[in-house]
């Protein structure tokens, strides 16, 4: 089964009044009769990663420490803001949804894993080496790379996710913003090869070019002076009635379902002070904006906002939808799923408050991608 291993962890430690980031060393001792060691060698840092990452501390006030092979970050939180870290004060926690690598230690039960080329999921991906069970490892097809598995299942399952969702509630097609992101790129080929029909919001034309390329038809842009209009359009073309909106603050969500009740009341047969009876339904799945949610309720009565995280919709599906849908990422890992990468950092890099900046800023198109094996 293995020796004991030593590698470094990246950490995220809040105390009061402040975030640190550092990298410890740790011991992970060989695995259970089920379970494997990964050498981690790619792990995307995804916007889900950076609440427990960064919390919710003033970037601004970022300080470099420590020494260049262990580096430190510190920031300070602002004191209105630390009643919501008060479960995790004092408390070092690794980082990282998920991430790929090689099998280099493996138990009696799961030994044909050894040497294998896996992606993974199960938290404290920044990271040299990675224990954990063998069933929350998925083999890579033959050719993959480790960076081609890293982002196999965030984006992936959400963006199915998506559609499997819009299929169970009775819905018929669907609105998605911040369009032009890996998952959204993703939701896109989903749709395009399912006949989904999707509307995209983006922000400016470059956004609008990155899916036109990949073949979407419905691309509104957020930023033009006739956006409701043409939001309002594509709803009654498509009957869209369902929404998945990764800003989360401003008014984007109560945009989408006035523009869903306004494309309903086109083909009403009378005046109704309740608004139309079609339901409109808007997920908020992320929170790209955290300011508040405005609504300005010119949508009826027959609506909801509410919240969508994977890891209750993959709880509510079962097993055997969850298998089908990872079977199918897996089958189209280097087509459909394919993520792109704006830069490949170590562990120590991701320490560096120019890089943190940059990877904080969660810009549409630009996705890091930490390789703990630098």
């Amino acid at each position: 089964m293995g020796e004991a291993l030593s590698g470094l962890e990246l950490r995220s430690t809040v105390t009061e009044g402040e975030l640190r980031l550092h990298l410890e060393r740790v011991r992970i001792d060989a695995p259970g009769d089920d379970e494997v060691i990964v050498r981690v060698e790619a792990a995307p840092i995804n916007p889900s990663d950076l609440g427990l990452l960064l919390g919710p501390a003033d970037l601004s006030t970022m300080q470099p420490g420590g020494t260049a092979e262990m580096p430190e970050l510190t920031a300070t939180i602002p004191a209105q803001r630390m009643p919501m870290m008060a479960a995790r004060l004092g408390q070092s926690m690794p980082v990282g949804n998920e991430g790929a690598g090689t099998v280099v230690q493996a138990g009696a039960n799961v030994a044909d894993l050894l040497g294998r080329k896996v992606g993974m999921i199960g938290g404290a991906m920044y990271a040299q080496y990675r224990k954990l069970p063998a069933r929350d490892c998925v083999v890579l097809p033959e050719g993959a790379s480790a960076a081609d598995g890293a982002s196999m299942f965030v984006n992936p399952l959400t963006a199915l996710g998506f559609v499997e969702t819009m299929r169970a509630e009775g819905h018929k097609a669907i609105v998605h913003t911040a369009a032009a992101s890996n998952l959204g790129q993703m939701l896109n080929r989903i749709c395009i090869a399912d006949g989904v029909p999707l509307v995209n919001i983006v922000r400016n034309a470059e956004q609008a070019d990155v899916l036109r390329a990949i073949g979407a038809v419905h691309i509104i842009d957020s930023s033009a002076p006739d956006f409701m209009a043409r939001l309002t359009d594509a709803a009654a073309e498509t009957g869209a009635t369902i929404g998945f909106d990764a800003i989360g603050g401003g008014k984007l969500a109560g945009q989408i379902l006035n523009a869903m009740e306004a494309a309903a009341n086109r083909n009403a047969a009378s005046y109704s002070r309740y608004g139309s009876n079609q339901f409109k339904q808007v997920y908020i799945y992320g929170a790209l904006d955290t300011g508040p949610t405005t609504l300005d309720r010119a949508f009826g009565f027959s609506w909801s906002v509410s919240g969508w995280l994977l890891t209750p919709f993959l709880m509510k599906v079962g097993q055997e939808v969850g298998a089908r849908l990872r079977q199918r990422v897996v089958d189209e890992l280097t087509t459909t799923f394919a993520s792109r990468y704006t830069a490949t950092i170590g562990l120590a890099e991701a320490l560096r408050p120019d890089v943190v900046a940059a990877y904080q800023r969660k810009a549409t198109g630009e996705k890091y991608l930490i390789d703990p094996s630098r």
